[in-house]
């Protein structure tokens, strides 16, 4: 996918994300969400907060001096529990400063420092071709996180696809995730991560919550004696 059709799904993802937001009251804010104890402002701070942690990646790429993602995990939380009890107004305003701020610095990225590899705060390195797919998915998903009528169905079929493409890459780079093979009865996503290990079927966004944490595989099958187990951790 060429950077402007990386950021094209991006800036869609957003447009869904903040006519989301808008539909809030400030009493919504509060509500619960899929991911406790954090709350809607919560989750709409973090996604703030995360876009600017990757235009700090995109920094360290685009000069070589290395910038981190976030200065520790403490000043990351402090940062969401700060702005969390803002009003939607204060929200939505921050959440569309954060994506212009990051789409500028995707778009400016010399085509040098597109393959410049960066280490995320997991220690995983990535090159900003591979922080766009890390921006969709966390728009998406903590899209649904938000409980305000947004699930993994309305996840479009091409950025859900990327995702799950992105993720599993993720996993077959670490040493500890057992082997799996996942496939969508929906479309023709079939991925296996190492030799031998049980087959999860079922529809895609089913497997999309499912490889992310947020549902328990109940809607979803497999060869495996008993219930589909939980996911890998995927972060």
């Amino acid at each position: 996918m060429s950077r402007a059709d990386a950021l094209g799904s991006v800036a869609a993802a957003t447009e869904r994300f903040l006519a989301t937001v808008e539909g809030l009251t400030d009493a919504d804010v509060a509500g619960a969400t899929l991911v406790p104890p954090w709350t809607r402002g919560h989750v709409i701070t973090h996604v703030a907060r995360a876009t600017d942690s990757l235009c700090r990646l995109l920094t360290w790429a685009r000069t070589g001096v290395e910038t981190p993602q976030y200065a520790n995990m403490a000043a990351r939380a402090a940062e969401i529990e700060a702005g969390a009890r803002r009003p939607v107004r204060e929200l939505l305003a921050d959440v569309t400063a954060s994506a212009d701020r990051f789409d500028h610095a995707v778009r400016t990225l010399p085509s040098a420092a597109w393959s410049y590899e960066v280490r995320m705060r997991t220690g995983e390195l990535r090159t900003p071709a591979a922080l766009v797919p890390t921006r969709l998915r966390e728009l998406e998903v903590h899209h649904v996180d938000l409980d305000a009528g947004y699930a993994f169905a309305d996840v479009p079929t091409a950025a859900a696809r990327w995702i799950i493409d992105d993720l599993i890459a993720a996993q077959r780079r670490r040493a500890d995730v057992p082997p799996l093979r996942i496939e969508a009865t929906d479309t023709d996503l079939v991925h296996v991560v190492g030799s031998g290990g049980p087959t999860v079927t079922g529809p895609q966004a089913a497997l999309l919550g499912w490889l992310t944490g947020r549902t328990t595989g109940a809607d979803l099958a497999t060869t495996a004696p008993g219930p589909v187990p939980p996911a890998p951790y995927w972060i």
